[in-house]
């Protein structure tokens, strides 16, 4: 059964993600965001920064020096799929089901499940309480006597993903620092939604890679690779997740002023850190949340030289 409530919530971070992902679209050819070739790093500013942090394929013939390139909605959105429940309380997916069964944004997965209905994921809604014989076995209650399902007054219009060809760039600064506000929001309204839909959804991580599912009990299919992970013949550990596993923050160097020098190597311990898509708005001219002052470290007084950071005790 559906909590009714957080109905018009599952709505709402539904479309958060679309708007984000479309915002992001036109923000991100305005605003440079650079992305390693050899690793997964990225950094947002005019140019990549300088600190060799590189762990890609031969790192050490360039020092740990990045190679950038133009980075995609990908690189700050990273993707994390999970297969579809077509019934949340039916039996687990075998291993021999994982090729059968589709795979979805995990953040759609939960908002499906909280109640958003998408005509290519059907999925069985019950309006009466299951009768639980044992751990992993449900009886339905009948459901004869109840009357035809009316409509839900909950269901919103859903938005689409537009291509990359139609999204527009902003052409003033006023919409360049509209389109940052606006895709802040949508992030905040995201990572709060769904923080609220997780905990009446449950949601699983593996404890040794980042498969996540999205159900009361984790999948079986066996194609775990992480370390050690002939010992569990593939077999995924289990446990609660937490909001970062769904929505990954994707942390990068924070660029106290833009139009100013890029960032020093030297200077490296001053520079706080924040969501790529938290800085991706900032520097297109949106206000700095309270929740990431401090780990962007605004209050924290930058050297103008490498000579004046040695003078700091």
């Amino acid at each position: 059964m559906l909590v009714r409530s957080l109905i018009p919530v599952a709505y709402d971070v539904f479309n958060a993600r679309i708007l984000l992902i479309n915002n992001l679209k036109s923000l991100m050819k305005v605003v440079p965001v650079h992305a390693c070739k050899h690793c997964n790093e990225i950094h947002v500013g005019p140019v990549g920064h300088p600190f060799k942090s590189c762990r890609g394929p031969r790192a050490e013939a360039r020092q740990g020096r990045h190679e950038w390139t133009r980075a995609s909605v990908e690189d700050l959105l990273v993707p994390v799929e999970t297969f579809h429940l077509f019934d949340r309380l039916g039996r687990r997916i075998t291993h021999q089901e994982r090729f059968s069964i589709p795979r979805v944004p995990a953040i759609v997965e939960l908002c499906v499940q909280a109640g958003v209905d998408l005509p290519d994921l059907p999925t069985r809604r019950r309006r009466k309480p299951v009768i639980r014989i044992n751990r992993s076995e449900v009886i339905d209650a009948d459901e004869d006597d109840l009357p035809e399902p009316e409509p839900d007054p909950h269901q919103k219009p859903l938005l689409t993903e537009m291509p990359d060809s139609e999204a527009d760039p902003p052409s003033t600064e006023e919409e360049k620092i509209l389109l940052s506000e606006a895709t802040l929001q949508a992030w905040e309204t995201l990572r709060d939604g769904a923080d609220r839909l997780m905990r009446k959804y449950v949601v699983r991580v593996c404890g040794y890679c980042p498969e996540v599912h999205v159900g009361p009990s984790g999948h079986k299919a066996q194609n775990c690779g992480a370390f050690k992970h002939q010992q569990r013949n593939g077999q995924h550990g289990w446990q609660a997740a937490v909001l970062d596993d769904l929505i990954p923050p994707r942390y990068v160097w924070h660029v106290p002023d833009v139009s100013g020098p890029p960032l020093q190597r030297e200077l490296r311990s001053f520079y706080g850190q924040a969501p790529a898509v938290v800085e991706l708005c900032v520097q297109g001219g949106a206000a700095v949340p309270e929740r990431y002052k401090p780990t962007m470290r605004l209050d924290i007084g930058i050297p103008a030289s490498v000579r004046e950071a040695d003078m700091v005790v």
